[in-house]
């Protein structure tokens, strides 16, 4: 009688197992955090300071899609919803995330506070909380090891866009947000952010898709829309912010003594609505203004001053005078 021969089948132990296993989980949690960025992660076998890719396919695509505008060319109207929601979004960032969530420096009513972080989120920088966390923590430990994003100890593009792309950078620190932390519509909003943008790209298709009908000799589209409306001014506006970080703690005149590399560049300044007084900033961040000098262009102070005159916003903090005699010769 003929025999069949056994073939042995490779036996795996629980402790071969769990690594991939890990992986999965960690590859699975990140792929949930696209959306929810409350989702657990075992980070105990992840290097805190490497990058996440699984967690930047999003921000690559971002730049990929606009591409895009090969195929869907562009038109006046596309190209000037581009740069309104690029200049209402930056707005929202110097003003809001930064000015005031950040640095506290006006007061302003819940309902206002509430519009302007759900903007803010649109801009695809995370929640408000997110924002205001990470830059409390860049403030105290400017342009040294603690500072996640400093381009004198880890470089340009570390500083420009690798640092946030970190399992480390990932989180919300609320222990530096706790003023900001009792608004639960804050913190669904820093949880969920995701979920804004992709509401905006949604309604600049549906935007464009209704003006092709109803005005076809404006000659745009859904795609188009998203494209200019979307993906190319939402990178231009995160390039442009994030200049800040890499440029202007490289480039432009040190005006104070401070502790930090902070420096006051004009152009920055221009690109950005007055963010680009860094060094000004940097060395009395309380207040709203960080063009200090007249000469200084700081569009964001402009446009704080016109919401303090309809009464949107209150108590703008002023430059003190003993600021502007500290100003090197």
């Amino acid at each position: 009688m003929a025999t069949t021969k056994q073939v042995d089948t490779p036996r795996f132990t629980r402790e071969q197992l769990l690594p991939n296993q890990s992986r999965i989980k960690r590859s699975l949690t990140a792929l949930c955090r696209w959306v929810d960025t409350g989702s657990s992660v075992d980070n105990g076998a992840q290097k805190q300071d490497a990058i996440d890719w699984v967690r930047a396919v999003p921000f690559v695509a971002l730049h990929l899609a606009c591409f895009g505008v090969i195929w869907v060319g562009a038109s006046t109207i596309a190209v000037v919803v581009a740069a309104l929601l690029y200049a209402i979004r930056m707005f929202a960032l110097t003003g809001f995330y930064h000015r005031y969530f950040s640095h506290r420096t006006f007061r302003t009513s819940r309902a206002v506070q509430g519009v302007f972080a759900l903007i803010g989120a649109s801009c695809v920088q995370r929640g408000p909380l997110w924002w205001a966390a990470h830059h409390r923590n860049h403030h105290r430990h400017a342009d040294t090891a603690l500072d996640p994003h400093s381009p004198g100890i880890y470089g340009f593009l570390w500083s420009h866009m690798g640092w946030f792309l970190t399992t480390r950078a990932f989180a919300t620190d609320m222990a530096r947000v706790p003023d900001l932390a009792t608004y639960p519509e804050l913190r669904w909003l820093d949880r969920y952010d995701t979920l804004v943008p992709i509401a905006l790209a949604g309604s600049l298709y549906a935007l464009g898709a209704w003006l092709h009908h109803v005005a076809p000799q404006w000659h745009t589209s859904g795609g188009q829309m998203v494209i200019w409306g979307f993906f190319i001014s939402t990178i231009v506006l995160f390039h442009a912010t994030v200049t800040i970080n890499s440029l202007a703690h490289r480039y432009g005149r040190r005006r104070f003594e401070t502790r930090d590399d902070s420096r006051n560049n004009l152009w920055l300044a221009l690109l950005t609505f007055g963010e680009g007084w860094h060094n000004n900033h940097h060395f009395f961040p309380g207040s709203a203004r960080q063009g200090f000098r007249w000469w200084e262009i700081d569009m964001t102070w402009y446009g704080l001053r016109l919401m303090a005159a309809l009464g949107l916003i209150r108590d703008l903090k002023p430059v003190p005078a003993w600021v502007l005699a500290r100003e090197r010769k």
